[in-house]
């Protein structure tokens, strides 16, 4: 499992042990990997997925024995829980996918619990380094632009991208790639993703926890760790972070 999704899985343990008996969702839980963890480690988890069609996690979820056991899928933007289900509800780079996002947000508001809280990790448009195809910048150019193609085309040529052997050549892998993240991806700035976050929930960015969880969980960086309280480090490293990966939120909704 890789750091980011150990960071979720580790940030729901420690929930759980102080709500012992919590109910916890995962998001957009694709294959299912982060369920399973969860389950193992003898947490009452969930997952939801609309399993969308730039991806294979529909089959790997049900290969798993997992869908419509452990994994639900969402339709028509509904989550198939009760209102006021879950205690705490995580999303570990999905929102970037989610095209209505004030919808799915207002979905996840219903089913948490008054008090209940919600833990998001997603780049946001603002983000230096596209994360899905690996060319930095690709998600800011405009669309459609020839600009745009021959950067792309050219920065595959010299060895940069992600998933390389998808496609024959360097020209179809651009042309392949840019249009699974136009398809497939929704970049907001990070303006636009607070005041969606707003109109649900009260939030705060919680990158510095995960410079740190990162920092400890890589053998010898954690001598890292003091430079980072020295003036102005943190602020320094969180706008670095954000600029390089992505966002986390922490979120809770009001309680009764």
């Amino acid at each position: 499992m890789d750091v980011t999704n150990r960071y979720v899985l580790d940030f729901a343990k420690q929930f759980a042990e102080r709500q012992p008996g919590a109910r916890i969702l995962d998001y957009g839980c694709g294959a299912g990997r982060l369920v399973r963890a969860g389950l193992d480690a003898g947490l009452a988890f969930s997952g939801a997925d609309v399993f969308y069609a730039g991806s294979n996690a529909r089959t790997e979820a049900d290969a798993a024995g997992l869908l419509g056991c452990a994994i639900h899928e969402i339709v028509d933007g509904r989550l198939p829980f009760p209102d006021a289900h879950f205690h705490l509800v995580v999303n570990n780079q999905v929102m970037e996918h989610v095209e209505d996002l004030d919808a799915a947000l207002a979905e996840i508001h219903r089913v948490l619990k008054p008090g209940g809280q919600v833990l998001s990790l997603f780049p946001s448009r603002d983000v230096l380094r596209e994360g899905h195809i690996g060319i930095p910048l690709s998600h800011r150019l405009p669309r459609n632009s020839r600009l745009r193609f021959c950067y792309t085309w050219a920065l595959r040529a010299l060895g940069l991208g992600y998933h390389k052997a998808e496609s024959p050549t360097s020209r179809q892998w651009a042309i392949d790639k840019l249009n699974w993240i136009d398809t497939y991806t929704v970049y907001r700035t990070r303006r636009q993703v607070f005041t969606a976050y707003g109109r649900h929930f009260t939030s705060e960015l919680r990158e510095m926890d995960y410079i740190r969880y990162r920092l400890l969980s890589r053998p010898g960086r954690g001598w890292l760790l003091p430079f980072l309280r020295l003036p102005l480090a943190a602020p320094l490293a969180e706008a670095v972070f954000r600029k390089l990966a992505f966002l986390v939120i922490l979120s809770q909704k009001e309680p009764v």
